[in-house]
C-alpha cells in the first residue's frame, strides 16, 4: 500500500521545496500539482484564451493533456500535449493564469482525478492548496506550511530576479496577497488547514532545517 504525504499552504511558504526533498530522501514520487495547473495556465496564454472565461476554458479542456515524468536524475518534467514545458511554467504570469483558472470546477475535476490516480500507484509527496482537504483526504501525513508575507515575498522576488524578471518586492508582495485571498476565498476547494494537519512556520528556517525537522519528527 502506498504512503501519502499531503502538503498544503500559501505561495512561496516552502511547500514544493519540502515535498521534493522528502520525496528524494524517502524514495517517494513527487507529484507537483501546482505544475499541472500551471500547464493549463500556460496553454490558455499560448492560445490567447482569457483565463477568466470559464465557458471557453471548459470548451478546450478535452484538447489539453498534462502528464508528469522523471528523468534518470529524478528531475520532474511537465508535458503539455507531449511537449516538455517544464522551463516555461514558472513565471508569475503563468502562475496568475493557473490561480484564476484553477477555481473552475471542470479544471479541478480533470486534474484531481489524475492526481489521485498517481497517488494510488506509488508512495508520494504531493503539495498544493487543497491536497489534504480534497485530493488526498486520507493521506498518512498532512502538513500545512506557512511563512510571513514578507518572507514569502522576498523568496519569490529572488526567484524572479534569478530568472531575469524585472520586478520589485512591493509588487511581488501585492501579487502574493491577492493570490492568497483568491485561493482562500474561492468557492470550490479553497486553501484551508484541515484539523489533523501539522502546521510548520518556515519564516526563520532554512529549507534544510525544515526537511530535517520533518524527517526527525515523523520518520
Amino acid at each position: 500500500m502506498s504512503y501519502k504525504i499531503a502538503i498544503d499552504g500559501p505561495s512561496s511558504a516552502g511547500k514544493s521545496t519540502l515535498a521534493k526533498a522528502l520525496a528524494r530522501e524517502l524514495g517517494y514520487v513527487y507529484i507537483d500539482t501546482g505544475a499541472m495547473y500551471r500547464a493549463i495556465g500556460y496553454y490558455l496564454i499560448e492560445n490567447g484564451i482569457d483565463f477568466h472565461d470559464e465557458e471557453k476554458i471548459n470548451s478546450v479542456l478535452d484538447k489539453i493533456d498534462v502528464t508528469l515524468d522523471y528523468d534518470k536524475e529524478n528531475n520532474l518534467h511537465v508535458y503539455l500535449n507531449g511537449k516538455d514545458i517544464s522551463d516555461k511554467i514558472r513565471t508569475q504570469t503563468v502562475g496568475e493564469a493557473a490561480s484564476v483558472s484553477s477555481q473552475f470546477a471542470k479544471v479541478r475535476e480533470k486534474l484531481v482525478a489524475l492526481q489521485r490516480k498517481l497517488a494510488e500507484e506509488k508512495s508520494c509527496c504531493m503539495d498544493g492548496r487543497d491536497i489534504a482537504s480534497n485530493v488526498l483526504p486520507n493521506a498518512n501525513l498532512k502538513l500545512y506550511i506557512v511563512a510571513s508575507d514578507e518572507c514569502r515575498a522576498k523568496r519569490r522576488y529572488l526567484e524572479e530576479k534569478e530568472k531575469g524578471i524585472d520586478t520589485t518586492i512591493e509588487k511581488v508582495l501585492a501579487e502574493l496577497r491577492e493570490r492568497d485571498y483568491r485561493d482562500s476565498h474561492r468557492e470550490l476547494n479553497p486553501l484551508t488547514k484541515v484539523k489533523d494537519a501539522i502546521e510548520i512556520d518556515t519564516t526563520e528556517m532554512t529549507a534544510d532545517e525544515v526537511v530535517d525537522y520533518v524527517l526527525q519528527r515523523f520518520f
